[in-house]
């Protein structure tokens, strides 16, 4: 299926805007892919599926309100965070990596893509001192040590279809990493929201904040 079709499959309603944006998405993100290598050479063929589709699942997940603030920590290239951004245009994005290199691929992308609901900053988690809804990450840590990191950073009111709290991308065994959290975590399959093969084996870990 082409590239960006297969997030028309699973987002029909999305505006020409954001098609648009999608569209220009890969092209960004392989040139400068070229320079600093953020993902595999071999990946960027999958880029729509492994990348952008799998961001959007927290989509599926989770309706974020107007005016929320969601962190996205260990944003790498930019996932979860823009593909969201782009999705939830009157959400409040904050994307954080202490790796200046990848902020800086990240800010280019942004604006070339005129999202204005996106900020970035270049720092560990645990110094931020912004106040979030929602924290978001890709296999960026275990959940105990984002929680460590991030638990300052979240605030207790529901803006969103679902409690405040952390909301990350995983995939594997997670039976020892849930263990200490497992009477209050949710585990989501996103092949429930997507068919492709490559979804078989991940999973959305959301964790309320208590």
């Amino acid at each position: 299926m082409g590239q960006i079709i297969l997030i028309q499959k699973y987002f029909p309603e999305l505006t020409i805007e954001q098609s648009h944006q999608f569209e220009m998405l890969m092209p960004l993100f392989a040139e400068w892919n070229n320079k600093i290598n953020l993902i595999s050479r071999k990946d960027i063929e999958h880029f729509y599926e492994h990348h952008v589709l799998h961001s959007l699942s927290i989509a599926k997940f989770i309706q974020f309100k107007e005016g929320a603030n969601v962190i996205d920590v260990g944003t790498g290239g930019g996932f979860p965070g823009i593909p969201l951004a782009i999705i939830f245009p009157q959400v409040n994005f904050t994307l954080v990596d202490s790796i200046t290199k990848k902020i800086k691929v990240v800010e280019d992308i942004i604006q070339k893509l005129g999202l204005q609901n996106v900020k970035t900053l270049n720092m560990r988690a645990e110094n931020i001192k912004l106040k979030a809804d929602y924290i978001i990450s890709r296999a960026t840590a275990p959940l105990n040590e984002l929680i460590n990191w991030t638990n300052h950073t979240l605030q207790n009111n529901q803006v969103g279809s679902m409690p405040n709290g952390w909301i990350t991308l995983k995939g594997g065994d997670l039976s020892e990493e849930l263990k200490p959290f497992e009477k209050q975590v949710v585990i989501e399959l996103i092949s429930s929201y997507f068919s492709e093969s490559f979804f078989e084996t991940k999973k959305i870990v959301y964790l309320p904040y208590k």
